[in-house]
Order: structure tokens, then C-alpha cells, then sequence
């Protein structure tokens, strides 16, 4: 019989890891500040028009939506710089499929598992 687990995977920050976090992080604030600079402008451009209160305070929602992600993203690439070489981060989760026999000891099966990742490769399996 077989049956599915979610196994957690790590990712052990390296320089190359870090800088490639480092990067997607940078790459999302700017998406983040476009996303928020387009929207000003398109609520100061409705805003010569008669527009309703409602959507003006959801144009008001969505800015504020973006400078919140702008103050999470910095957040994080501050700890990305404090964390030490050799970290484990938790970068996802994903299912395996698992044989299971009569006989088998089950309590092998509740275990949680683990993949490490080190630069891209599968460095160990807990």
C-alpha cells in the first residue's frame, strides 16, 4: 500500500544562496514599488474625474497593501544579512509517496522527514 507525507524542505544558506535570496527579495521590492507607484498615479488621475469615496479608499487599500509587502521584504532581507553561513531555512513543503508493507514499523512512518538542499543539490535526507 502506498500513502502520501509531507516532507519539509531546507534550504542551507551558502554565499550563493544567500545572494540568490538576497536578489529575489530585491526583485520583489521593486515590483512592489512599481505596483505602488502606478497606483498613486492612477488614483490621482481618477481623482480629477468624479470618482466614489469606496473606490478611492480601495485604491487607498491596494497602496497600502503594497507599502506594507515594501516593509515585510525589508524585514527579511535584514535577517537574510544577520543569519550565519550554514543556516537551515525552510523553503517548502512537498508530498511523497511511501510504500508501506505488513511488517513494516510504523512508528518509522510518522517521523518527520527532511530534505536538505545546498546550492541547488540534495545534500542529505533525514
Amino acid at each position: 500500500m502506498k500513502i502520501i507525507q509531507h516532507v519539509t524542505v531546507k534550504q542551507v544558506l551558502t554565499e550563493k544562496s544567500k545572494q540568490t535570496l538576497l536578489d529575489s527579495f530585491s526583485e520583489k521590492m521593486e515590483q512592489a514599488k512599481r505596483e505602488c507607484d502606478q497606483l498613486t498615479f492612477q488614483l490621482k488621475k481618477l481623482e480629477k474625474t468624479n470618482i466614489s469615496n469606496e473606490m478611492r479608499q480601495q485604491y487607498k487599500k491596494e497602496i497600502e497593501k503594497r507599502k506594507d509587502k515594501l516593509k515585510i521584504l525589508g524585514f527579511q532581507i535584514e535577517q537574510v544579512h544577520t543569519l550565519p553561513l550554514g543556516s537551515e531555512l525552510k523553503e517548502k513543503e512537498v508530498q511523497a509517496l511511501l510504500e508501506v508493507n505488513v511488517g513494516d514499523d510504523w512508528s518509522d512512518f510518522l517521523e518527520e522527514r527532511t530534505i536538505i538542499v545546498t546550492d541547488g543539490f540534495v545534500t542529505e535526507i533525514r
